[in-house]
């Protein structure tokens, strides 16, 4: 079953304290206050209670994703129901990162910046030093706990996040965990330099193919794609084409291996997960192909999102384009 109460914090970093590895489940807590005074403590994973024991982690120090539009503009809790087009995280869905981009990071060990800490602080005490900068934590809530006060920075009630860190394609013993569109994350908004930090985080056992209602690990399926899993990649879309609606909407597909590809039973995707069928061609080494979206496919001007699925409907490819991505018209969006 998916997580119980799935959502998103905002509010202020105040303080933070790291736990080393001899604790038996180390994480790197930070003190958040919202915007009415209330605190929240925001437990993150930094070492796997299964092996491979290393969490893998990206930061994208200048996140660029609808999802931010999404947002609440108000501080505390916002719950976030299953569902995609809402503020909600999906690591495999959302096109948010490029997963062969993660890399496994040790939780604590001496010398300066070489493990999960080291990052986390480096964000973390960025942002308490900036009186403008917000956080949005991504995962699963406890609390209030009116008569419990915080084990770890004492304030009252106990209140807080967990669970920020990838929610699906779990092994058998985290599998009751499992949901789409709940995963974990942590975004930095700084706005003074208009840039937004994204820190995501997930465990080497998990899978990353899963079944889309119920977030289970599709049986047989590598834990996490490599550059070599993209052969078919997005490259370009004309989302904002010139003239009324509804345009003539195009997506551009390259084929990176040294292989020729069938694109027989493959289809692209919008946000909101309607799909089209590709032209059942073959497309060559190297080679391009343009396909005009179906009228139902839509690409909006707001922001979006489209996903490449191969004939069995498991993702190879997926990007994503914000509002002033496509603010002219005419213009192609390269990824």
């Amino acid at each position: 079953m998916p997580l119980r109460s799935y959502g998103v914090l905002r509010a202020r970093p105040v303080g933070r304290r790291r736990e080393d590895s001899s604790d038996p489940s180390p994480h790197y807590q930070m003190h958040l206050v919202d915007d009415g005074g209330t605190d929240y403590r925001i437990a993150v994973n930094v070492l796997s209670q299964q092996a491979p024991s290393e969490l893998l982690y990206l930061a994208a120090d200048d996140f660029r994703h609808p999802v931010t539009e999404r947002l609440p503009g108000t501080g505390g809790w916002t719950p976030l129901p299953s569902q995609p087009g809402a503020a909600n995280i999906d690591f495999i869905r959302g096109n948010l990162f490029d997963p062969a981009l993660m890399r496994p990071l040790p939780p604590d060990v001496e010398g300066p910046d070489n493990d999960l800490a080291d990052r986390l602080d480096h964000y973390t005490e960025r942002a308490i030093g900036d009186a403008d900068a917000v956080v949005y934590a991504f995962g699963e809530r406890w609390g209030p706990e009116a008569s419990t006060p915080d084990k770890i920075f004492g304030f009252r009630p106990g209140n807080g996040v967990h669970d920020i860190h990838m929610n699906q394609g779990n092994s058998a013993r985290f599998r009751n965990d499992d949901g789409v569109w709940q995963d974990g994350a942590l975004l930095f908004h700084f706005p003074a330099a208009e840039r937004w930090v994204a820190i995501f985080l997930a465990f080497q056992s998990q899978a990353w193919h899963t079944d889309d209602a119920t977030g289970h690990a599709i049986a047989g399926e590598a834990p996490r794609p490599t550059p070599g899993d993209r052969p078919v990649r997005i490259v370009a879309a004309l989302v904002n084409p010139i003239g009324p609606a509804p345009e003539a909407e195009t997506v551009t597909l390259l084929n990176a291996s040294s292989a020729a590809i069938g694109l027989d039973g493959w289809r692209l995707a919008d946000r909101m997960k309607r799909s089209c069928p590709l032209p059942a061609v073959e497309l060559g080494p190297g080679e391009t192909v343009t396909v005009r979206l179906a009228s139902d496919v839509q690409l909006g001007n707001k922001g979006g999102a489209v996903t490449l699925l191969d004939a069995e409907g498991l993702k190879v490819d997926g990007v994503a384009y914000t509002a002033d991505d496509v603010r002219e018209e005419g213009w192609t969006v390269t990824f």
